[in-house]
């Protein structure tokens, strides 16, 4: 797990914006600072150097405690990667 970066608001979207001090991979897990799941990175925009992070929060999450300890760190897993699923490839028949 790693830094984030804090939080700012919860926008009118219902999503959680943070100011983050690194560019996220979107999907990656965000935890709050008593290292409880709060939702997952959906958006990075802004400045490359300090981008903001659009984090879309899960319905178990506690909106109002989220919004009343803005400024708090988050934390971030990195996502799960997908592979690429090997193509299987039909035996060629000899003539």
């Amino acid at each position: 797990m790693k830094v984030l970066g804090k939080s700012l608001h919860i926008a009118n979207s219902g999503k959680l914006i943070a100011r983050s001090t690194k560019t996220p991979s979107p999907g990656g897990i965000v935890f709050d600072s008593s290292k409880n799941k709060i939702g997952k990175v959906s958006y990075v925009f802004g400045p490359t150097k300090e981008p903001y992070v659009s984090i879309r929060l899960f319905k178990s999450a506690n909106r109002d405690r989220i919004e009343k300890n803005c400024g708090e760190k988050l934390f971030v897993s990195k996502p799960k990667s997908k592979k690429p699923r090997r193509r299987r490839m039909k035996p060629r028949h000899k003539k």
